[in-house]
Order: structure tokens, then sequence, then C-alpha cells
């Protein structure tokens, strides 16, 4: 209470470490500053804001008094010195005590209450603006995410978000009291000498030049010492990941040079950082020293001359040694503004993307469905200058199993993005038991589509909520039904806890071939009228494969099934099979039919057939 002040970047918000150089690196990874004020995100906070209003009331009052308490020490010391210390008040100078004791509990329960009550806001605003988007990124198209990098959306979903907390809550409370701070500081030397005020606060405007000069250079340095660390991580997130291709190809030396440069670069712009730091600080204490000095000798001649107590003096003193900081914290707030609003608007315009798949206000819901599949006339292309599905027209019957085969490009795995209405068509339709899938309910189409993709994607969790996941009141005997039919629950069952065994991070501690028998008896829970598998063998062994066959016969018996083949030996049972070609139906028939018709089809098998009978022998 009677020392200098809080240090730059300390005071009442908490948080990490103090200063200029804390509060930079604790900003967003992005430094691209926004304006002061943007109507566009501004007018979009009142919905966040609203409910944990009464709790920014609570800190704002919690503040207000905190930092006008912090005021009353040095005009308290003032005046017990020169009325009641000079005079030997024994009963004033224990009422003013009382006083100081008074405003230091002031300062720790207004301090208390904006720790609490700001949090409280904070971690609210911070939980409704995370639901928000990522209940919306779940609405958005597939285009969306192949056109963005998970990095990215992490970043504003955790960075941006977090910068527009910070500055909704002590941002905002933190400038008001340092406003508040500032104004009461004024005032009160104002009030306890004009001339010595008036003379002293002629450095403010020096002071303000020093630090916008200062945070012109600070802030490009702050950005190369985040841009640095960042490639410093993910050079270092690369490097464990990859280590096993590194150590197959005896990279280990030729990496750590370059993570040696990376680090060296990081070590020259801290280092940078660093020195306008070592600058900045003895150049603040030389402009207070100059304010001091000025007190000093102004001040102590008229208290020479007797035209003002010694109390005052030494109140100036208190109070020009607290002058400076809320000066800082105000130039280095307008930085955070303009990020908190960069942020905002990177925020908002997530937010306001518009799902290119969405039900139409008269959407219906899909009734229980046979499975009968129409491609009637499709035309589709991801980019108006290329189409990648010219014409297709074609109908699946209930219960048909439909093999689609084709080099890469041909647009195999897009027929089976429109038949789950992944996208749109461009022209054409495909139906599901004559329903447009444009007219229905994205939910209730989905529902009754069973899809195994040809990578397994499994989540955080455990086998058994992993196989539930598209169902989730489905019983632990429905799961073991499921993992039968998949040929999963001999495996499961050789494992130390079965099925509450951990998948590990993306099913990290199971084989490829396991984590898509998994999937399979996800896809057989949900006992869907369509099946759909997306090149589903591709990635697995012989044995597995053979296991996943013979599930994948008992379940086509009772339900239409879309196969995407990548190896032509797996599909030979196959009511029939569409061989696409550069977007068009090149040939379709029975595995013997399209064999005996000597074409395409006939081709690739015998390529396949070829492939397969040396990687045997490889092996």
């Amino acid at each position: 209470m009677f020392g200098g002040g809080p240090p730059i970047g300390g005071g009442p918000r908490g948080g990490g470490g103090g200063g200029p150089m804390g509060r930079m690196q604790r900003s967003s990874g992005k430094d691209d500053l926004g304006t002061i004020y943007d109507n566009k995100v501004i007018k979009r906070l009142p919905k966040y804001l609203a409910p944990v209003k009464a709790w920014l009331f609570i800190g704002a009052v919690g503040m207000a008094v905190s930092s006008l308490a912090a005021l009353a020490a040095p005009y308290l010391i003032a005046v017990a010195t020169d009325n009641y210390i000079k005079t030997g008040n024994v009963a004033g100078l224990t009422m003013t005590v009382m006083l100081l004791l008074g405003a230091a509990v002031l300062v720790w329960a207004g301090q208390y209450t904006v720790q609490l009550y700001l949090e409280l806001a904070g971690q609210s605003i911070l939980k409704a603006l995370r639901i928000d988007m990522f209940a919306h990124l779940q609405k958005l198209p597939l285009s969306f995410f192949t056109d963005r990098e998970v990095g990215e959306l992490m970043s504003r979903v955790q960075s941006d978000v977090q910068q527009l907390q910070q500055i909704l809550t002590m941002g905002v409370l933190n400038i008001f009291s340092n406003i508040l701070t500032l104004a009461g500081i004024a005032c009160a030397m104002l009030i306890m000498n004009l001339n010595l005020a008036l003379l002293t606060l002629t450095i403010v405007p020096a002071l303000c030049a020093v630090v916008l000069i200062w945070q012109r250079y600070a802030r490009i340095a702050f950005a190369q010492v985040r841009q640095t660390i960042a490639t410093v991580n993910v050079q270092f997130q690369e490097g464990i990941s990859g280590v096993r291709v590194t150590q197959s190809l005896s990279r280990e030396e030729i990496n750590l040079e370059h993570f040696k440069e990376l680090n060296k670069q990081n070590l020259d712009v801290n280092i940078k950082a660093t020195r306008l730091m070592a600058a900045m600080m003895p150049t603040t204490d030389i402009l207070n020293a100059t304010a001091m000095s000025l007190v000093v000798i102004f001040g102590g001649y008229q208290v020479l001359n007797g035209s003002m107590g010694v109390g005052v003096l030494l109140g100036f003193i208190f109070y020009i040694q607290r002058f400076f900081h809320p000066i800082m914290e105000l130039t280095m707030d307008y930085a955070e503004l303009q990020r908190a609003m960069a942020s905002g608007a990177r925020i908002f315009e997530l937010l306001d993307k518009e799902p290119v798949i969405k039900d139409t206000k008269d959407a219906r819901e899909l009734p229980p469905i046979k499975g009968e599949i129409e491609f009637d006339h499709v035309r589709f292309s991801y980019n108006p200058e290329v189409e990648v599905l010219h014409d297709i027209d074609f109908v699946i019957s209930p219960g048909e199993t439909v093999a689609v085969v084709g080099q890469t490009g041909a647009g195999k795995s897009s027929m089976a993005n429109l038949l789950a209405r992944f996208y749109d068509v461009t022209k054409g339709a495909v139906t599901v038991d004559g329903h447009d899938v444009r007219s229905i309910t994205q939910d209730s189409l989905r529902r009754q589509i069973g899809i195994v993709p040809q990578d397994p994607i499994l989540f955080s969790g455990t086998i058994e909520e992993n196989i539930r996941f598209g169902r989730p009141d489905a019983s632990l005997q429905d799961i073991i039904t499921a993992s039968r039919m998949a040929g999963a629950h001999s495996f499961i069952t050789h494992l130390k806890d079965e099925y509450v065994t951990s998948v590990g991070e993306r099913g990290g501690n199971l084989s490829a071939g396991q984590r898509q028998l998994i999937c399979l008896a996800r896809a057989i829970l949900l006992d869907p009228a369509i099946l759909i598998l997306d090149e589903a063998t591709s990635n697995v062994d012989s044995n597995t494969e053979r296991l996943m066959q013979k599930s994948l016969f008992t379940l086509v018996e009772k339900r239409t099934c879309f196969i995407i083949a990548h190896r032509l030996s797996t599909i030979t049972n196959a009511d029939r099979i569409i061989v696409l070609e550069q977007g068009n139906i090149a040939e379709m028939g029975s595995h013997q039919e399209l064999l005996d018709r000597k074409g395409i089809y006939h081709s690739m098998f015998t390529s396949s057939t070829s492939q397969d009978l040396m990687n045997s022998r490889v092996v």
C-alpha cells in the first residue's frame, strides 16, 4: 500500500506473469489487428454478455472499490503527517491507522470480488462461445473442412475465443479501472496542491509518446516471438510423430540441424524483445524520477518556506509512484482491444457461415425404408469448372449389393457422398425409396444408412462407447451381437478390459484392422436398410479382410449394400458391378458378365489378380 504501486501489468486483473511482455505473450497467436471499434462484432456481443451482466456489474463495483480504496492511503498519510503526528494527536493518528486498515480491507474485498465474479463471467462466456462454435461446425458441409486446416479452426475455437473473452471481462473493466485510477490520482493531487500537481502532470505527454513509440516496435518483436516459437513447436511435434520415418531414413542429424536453426531464430527474436523491454523500463523510470525530482525540488521549497506541509509532499511522492502504471496499462489495452476486435471478427465470420447442405423448410421425416436407391441422371461438381460425375443413371433394388469400381478420381466416393447427402447433386436427383434426399431431413436419412469409411475413425473412450456412438440407447448385449456379426468380438474379448478397453487417441493402441472391425460393428448396430462400404477393406490385412468378407456375406442378405471397392477380389459376389471411368458409367453387370465382355473391368481384374499374386509371393 505504501510502496511504488503494483508492477506494470499487475493490479486487480490477475492472470499470468505481469508486465507488457507478459501480456503481449499471452495474446493470441494471430497478430492481424482489427479496428478499435467494429460494429459487426459489437452488435453480436449482447447475446453473450446478457446472461452474465449481473456478475460483470458486481465485478465492476469491486474494481471501483478496490481502485479508489488503494488511492486513499497516500492522502491519509499526508493528513496524518501534517495534522496528527506534528501535533502529537494520538486519537487522530489512531483514527488514521484504522482508516488505512479499512482501506486495505476494501482493497482485498474488491480484488476478491473482481477475481471471483469476472472469472465466473469469463468462463460462462467461454462456454457459450465454444458451444456455439462447436455446434455450428458440426452443421457445416464436408467441403468446408476440405478447404481449411484443423489448426486454423482450433485457433478460432481456442485462441480467438479466449482473446475475445478476456477483453469482454478483465480487459474492459481494467480500462475502466485505469481511467478511474488516473482520474483519482489527478484529482487528489489537484486538491492537495494545484501548482505542484500541474507541474507534475507536464511529464505525462512525454511518457505517452515514449510508450506509443515503444509499442510500435514491441508489437512486431513479440509477434515474431510467437511466430518463431509456434514454428519450433510444429517442428518438435512433427519430429515426435514422424520419428519412425526419421529413423528409417537416417534423418536424425539433418532434422537436428534444422531444429537448431529454428531455435536460433527463436532465440534471436527473444533477445530482440528482451532488449526492447530492457530499454523501456529504465526509460519510464527516468521519467518517473524526473517527475519525482520536480516534486522534491519545488515541493521541498514550499515545505521550507512553510506554504505546504511535509505530509502533502509525501502524498505527492506516493501518488507519482502509482501514476505511471495506469498510463502504461491503457496503451497496452488499446492494442488488446484491437486484437479482440480482430478475434471477434474471425469468430463471427465462422458462425455466419451458412451450411450449404441444410434441410428445407418443408423437409419431411423419411419413413422406414426398404432400401431402393436411384441415381436419376445425376451430374455433380465440387466447383463449376470441373464436373466430376456425368449423367449417372441407374437403380439399385432393395436388398441388392452393388459395387462401384474405377481408377482414383473416377468419382466413386462422390457417389457415396451424394447418397448420404454430404453434398447435393448439381443436376438430376438421388432418391431413396422414391424420396428425393433433398426433400427429407438429413437426420432421418442418415439414421437409416450405415457407413464404414476407408479410414476408420475412433473417438476417445472405450470400445463399447465407440460401437454405441450412433445408437446411444443400445444395450451391451446389442453391442456384443453387432460385434459378433462384424467379426470383432473375438479380438475384443482377448483384450484385458474387453469392451471397456480405452482405444487411445484415434484408436492408436489398436491395429488398423481392429479399428475397421469396430467401425463395421458401429454401422451394424444401427441396423441400417442401406450399408455403404467406402473402400472399407483397402487398409486391412488379408486375415481381417476375410473376417469382414464373412461378416458382410451375412449382412448383405438383409439390406441394400453400396460398395466402393479397391480390391476387386472382394466384390466378385456382388449382384452388380458399376465401372466408372472419368465420371461416366463405362460398364455395368455381374462379375462374370463383365469378365466375358473383355473390357475395362476384365483388364482391371486381371491386373488386380496379378498384383495380389505378386504380393503374396513377396510375403
